[in-house]
């Protein structure tokens, strides 16, 4: 029982240490995109196991997060995440601000 209930805290440890470097990830990205980041929330939406490059097996999670390019919309963002890499960001398609 105790043996169970170490192996659940520390993927759930693990996970809490991902979910901060996609958050932080996603901050940098909408930051460079001159985008603002709205909630400063990411949402967990997808759990999955997946090959990288090498051929290497990982978790793969999926977050979804909302932005906005004027103020008065909002958009919708993935973040995925192939371990503790950033596999991928996606932005819906926004209005540019003129």
């Amino acid at each position: 029982m105790i043996l169970l209930f170490t192996a659940g805290f520390l993927y759930w440890q693990s996970t809490q240490k991902i979910k901060e470097i996609a958050l932080a990830a996603t901050i940098r990205h909408c930051q460079k995109m001159e985008l603002q980041m709205l909630d400063g929330y990411i949402a967990f939406n997808k759990l999955s196991l997946k090959r990288d490059s090498r051929g290497k097996i990982h978790i793969a999670r999926g977050y979804q997060f909302e932005f906005s390019s004027t103020g008065a919309e909002r958009y919708n963002g993935q973040i995925q995440m192939l371990g503790r890499r950033v596999e991928f960001i996606r932005l819906e398609p926004y209005r540019i601000q003129e």
